[in-house]
């Protein structure tokens, strides 16, 4: 069985709403106290380096914060419907703030693969569609790989040369006074900023970026039971990576708009139906309104406003578990008739007189209980 993983909030030491300041500030002291190069050899304090730094590379991004708030580590996973993938945290600036720069050739190379960044698309639904799942074709503005010089950035019959400043390493170095004393400290070649190479003959169309912005149309599928507020990645719709890195992820986040009779909570949908005088008190048998259409349902003998029925599975379908639906539940209001001719006024008197306190289940505890409040 795979080991269960500490809350995220948890392992950094902090609280469930803390802001951006306060989650790095928490992070880098984390960090800091479990770094590797301070505990050599130390497998305890490496693991526990691994897992802060974990947790800061989700709930430092917003997207996939709110992820793991609403779906818990299934949401970061990979194993939820927002699933996302990880991303590691590069920590060459965070230890560049507080040792200078003392732990840089310990991390990763800033020349190596970079993942793309990921881009986020707002959709509005309908209620239904949102219930239900649909098929939309949407329309996104996105950098891509530039289809005249195929990434290179290079202008036609001539190709990125290697930069001789670092020899097309990306990185140079330099001896550095720290509080450790004097160590080498690893940072981006300047001359070519990290990539490795130089463009003395840049690409017309991209301007030797290698990319460039185009219009991209797309086919998504929306599954059904999704919500304001849920976000469904798309893989590798994001911008494309640096250096052969892995494009980023299209996140759609939604919107539902609302629907003019049903409300929604979660998988369970709700209406208010009105009722006659004469079906609340002889019972009948009445259509509601449910997301599947009309149902028959029957009002009980004696039903009294406020009072519910639910009827179970005609909610919203559960997010990936197919076959299940959350329940629908009906509260009735009882419409009191207006503009009463003189002759169904008389005949609502009689009725009336012709009542006793037996017939009614709230008058008489109501009002022994004012009895006993004023001592009557």
């Amino acid at each position: 069985m795979a080991e269960q993983k500490r809350d995220y909030y948890e392992v950094l030491g902090v609280n469930r709403g803390v802001s951006d300041d306060e989650l790095k500030k928490a992070y880098r002291k984390m960090a800091k106290q479990y770094h590797p190069d301070l505990h050599p050899g130390d497998k305890e304090a490496e693991a526990k380096f691994k897992e802060c730094n974990e947790a800061y590379a989700v709930l430092s991004d917003a997207d996939k914060r709110r992820a793991y708030d609403q779906f818990g580590h299934a949401g970061v996973d990979g194993q939820g419907f927002s699933g996302f993938n990880g991303t590691a945290v590069d920590l060459g600036d965070i230890f560049g703030s507080f040792f200078g720069g003392a732990f840089g050739g310990g991390g990763r190379r800033k020349n190596g693969p970079v993942r793309g960044s990921d881009l986020r698309y707002n959709m509005s639904l309908e209620f239904m569609e949102a219930a239900f799942g649909v098929d939309k074709t949407i329309t996104i503005n996105k950098e891509d790989i530039c289809s005249v010089c195929h990434g290179s950035g290079a202008a036609a019959g001539s190709q990125p040369e290697t930069c001789p400043t670092c020899k097309g390493s990306g990185r140079i170095q330099q001896q550095m006074q720290t509080l450790f004393g004097m160590t080498m400290m690893t940072k981006d070649c300047p001359a070519c900023n990290g990539r490795g190479t130089v463009i003395k003959n840049p690409c017309p169309n991209c301007h030797g970026r290698g990319r460039a912005v185009i219009k991209k149309e797309l086919k998504v599928h929306i599954p059904a039971g999704v919500d304001t507020g849920d976000m469904l990645p798309i893989p590798n719709e994001g911008e494309p990576g640096m250096r052969g890195g892995p494009n980023g992820t299209l996140y759609i986040q939604f919107r539902v708009k609302p629907h003019p009779i049903l409300q929604r909570q979660g998988v369970n949908t709700y209406c208010e139906m009105p009722i006659t005088f004469m079906q609340a008190a002889l019972g009948a048998d009445i259509n509601v309104v449910t997301i599947d259409g009309q149902q028959s349902v029957h009002v009980k003998e004696g039903t009294q406003p406020g009072d519910t029925l639910t009827i179970q599975g005609k909610g919203i379908p559960y997010k990936n578990r197919s076959g299940k639906r959350g329940d629908h539940t009906v509260r009735f209001s009882v419409e009191v008739p207006v503009k009463l001719s003189e002759d169904q006024k008389s005949k609502l008197r009689a009725f009336d007189s012709s009542l006793t306190e037996k017939n009614y289940q709230k008058r008489g505890s109501f009002f022994d209980r004012v009895k006993n409040m004023f001592g009557m």
